[in-house]
């Protein structure tokens, strides 16, 4: 599992314009997106937008590029969100670390209040899904789960910039 850290002062310290908005909102509609085509959307010259873009990349606003997947075609197009309760004081990390050592984990947010974490499973079937919580109960200091099947989504897009 990726852990992404950082320095909070190095964070204020990056300054962001409206040219830099504009190149990463088009990026966020299509990572694939060539530098010239960036250019002629904001007129600015390729080198500079290429500039901007490694800038962006370099200080970290940037984390990747990525495919989205369809995963309908891939076999495993059920999706679940399990809810995880632990016992005592089990330590976040130790939380993070349990869910995430099983591979149809996707994601793990560990939660102020109840429940300690909130996982986002991927799975073929129903069947699979058991088998994925029936694991999740046998990590060390689970004492509860709670599922919750998906039966559909939407979603914003984690990367979308604010107005």
């Amino acid at each position: 599992m990726t852990q992404y850290s950082y320095d909070s002062e190095a964070i204020d310290r990056v300054t962001i314009d409206g040219i830099d908005r504009k190149i990463l909102d088009l990026l966020v509609e299509d990572g694939r997106r060539s530098i010239v085509d960036v250019s002629q959307h904001i007129q600015l010259s390729p080198a500079a937008v290429k500039r901007r873009v490694d800038r962006l990349e370099k200080l970290g606003v940037i984390r990747g590029y990525t495919a989205l997947l369809d995963h309908r075609y891939l076999g495993t197009g059920f999706e679940a969100f399990a809810e995880l309760k632990f016992a005592g004081d089990v330590k976040v990390n130790v939380i993070q670390h349990e869910a995430s050592s099983i591979p149809e984990v996707l994601e793990v947010y560990t939660m102020a209040g109840d429940p300690d974490a909130l996982v986002r499973i991927r799975v073929s079937n129903v069947e699979h899904l058991q088998t994925v919580i029936d694991a999740l109960r046998r990590r060390t200091g689970v004492v509860g789960t709670k599922t919750l099947m998906v039966l559909g989504s939407w979603r914003r897009g984690e990367d979308l910039l604010l107005p």
